[in-house]
């Protein structure tokens, strides 16, 4: 029986055929004119996509690279910061804080539990020199989605930063940057953004362009600085991955005409739709603040998560994902992220209906597949 591959994680993402065709086109000069318009055009899509006024900057690098722009751009050795480290993202940023020596005020979540912009405000009021406050949006390693909105509100009244890690979440989830005062977000190529990896994004509020004046951290690559300048030349500081960018550019016209508000709603549906199917089966989701990018669900008792994904992915080629570090086995994430359709969740929610069987836990079959087919007719459009 031939097995055909069914991406099913939160990053990367499937790719439509027209973007991905363009990177079989000749492969054009970077310092002309030619690729100048194609690169402009991609930056006015990315901020259409950040909903912001702001310079969108585009790095050739995984997130990760982006994350680490926002440090080193912004703050200096001992400044003092808070990080809300809700899982595996979150706590990358008390890493790179630490790798460049900023002083870290890590809170420290449960995976799947919530933190209120009141929470937050108590934070800030005890600790009143905090430069910045680093979150994420949509924390990938748990399904879960913070009140950015709120987080803004409550870093604004103060001298601080909101910085936010968007990865995943931008293009999926709301979160319009001017209007909820972030003052730095990043995203990523491979999620909402509907191409391969090796592109992240990065806007800087006028609050958080201050702050680069003061910071004294090391920086080359990543000089935020460079790339401004260079960025009023149409182009970058450093040899860009152009084919990416071409691609970029064409994911973003069809982001366009579906419009962010219907590919958001689209993530609603699509996510609404799995959780109804897991929980029909009696399936319990992580996360109390569950996310439209991707479902973290935990695993029966008596049943071992990693035999879940391997069965999965190695029997049926459905790539969902499994738990990280230190939950291993404890859950599995199943995402509807990017170009995914309804019968994505479709095929996602049979393909686990029939591991579950395999594995030995005892349902109703189908009830997940009609769950979710109800939760998709209701909203077909």
């Amino acid at each position: 029986m031939i097995k055909k591959y069914y991406l099913l994680s939160p990053g990367p993402t499937p790719v439509p055929e027209d973007v991905l065709a363009e990177a079989s086109k000749p492969i054009i000069h970077h310092r002309t004119s030619e690729f100048s318009d194609i690169f402009m055009e991609a930056i006015d899509g990315l901020k259409y996509t950040f909903q912001t006024k702001n310079d969108v900057f585009i790095l050739t690098s995984s997130g990760t690279g982006a994350m680490e722009t926002a440090i080193a751009n912004t703050l200096s050795p001992a400044d003092k910061v808070i990080t809300i480290n809700g899982g595996k993202f979150g706590e990358r940023w008390g890493h790179i804080c630490r790798a460049y020596g900023v002083n870290v005020k890590e809170i420290t979540l449960g995976w799947g539990e919530p933190f209120s912009k009141a929470q937050l405000a108590d934070e800030l009021k005890v600790n009143p020199e905090t430069k910045a406050v680093f979150t994420t949006l949509s924390e990938t390693s748990s399904g879960t989605i913070y009140d950015i909105q709120g987080f803004g509100e409550v870093v604004d009244s103060t001298d601080a930063i909101l910085v936010v890690d968007g990865i995943s979440g931008i293009g999926a989830t709301p979160c319009p940057m001017d209007e909820w005062k972030v003052d730095i977000l990043i995203s990523g190529s491979q999620k909402s953004f509907m191409i391969p990896p090796g592109l992240s994004y990065i806007a800087f509020s006028p609050k958080a362009w201050t702050l680069t004046e003061k910071s004294t951290l090391p920086k080359f690559y990543f000089d935020a600085k460079r790339a401004k300048k260079s960025l009023g030349k149409r182009t970058t500081p450093w040899t860009p991955a152009i084919s990416l960018i071409i691609q970029q550019k064409k994911a973003l016209e069809f982001i366009k005409s579906i419009g962010l508000e219907n590919l958001i709603e689209h993530h609603r549906i699509l996510g609404e739709s799995t959780r109804a199917g897991v929980k029909a089966i009696g399936l319990e989701l992580l996360s109390k603040s569950p996310g439209n990018i991707v479902t973290a669900i935990k695993v029966p008792e008596g049943l071992d998560g990693k035999e879940i994904v391997k069965t999965m992915q190695g029997k049926y080629k459905a790539y969902i994902a499994g738990a990280q570090d230190p939950h291993k086995g404890e859950f599995f994430r199943i995402a509807h992220l990017g170009y995914m359709g309804g019968f994505d969740v479709i095929t996602s929610l049979s393909a686990l209906e029939m591991t579950l069987s395999e594995v030995g836990y005892r349902f109703e079959r189908g009830k997940a597949v009609k769950a979710a087919e109800e939760i998709l007719e209701e909203n077909w459009k």
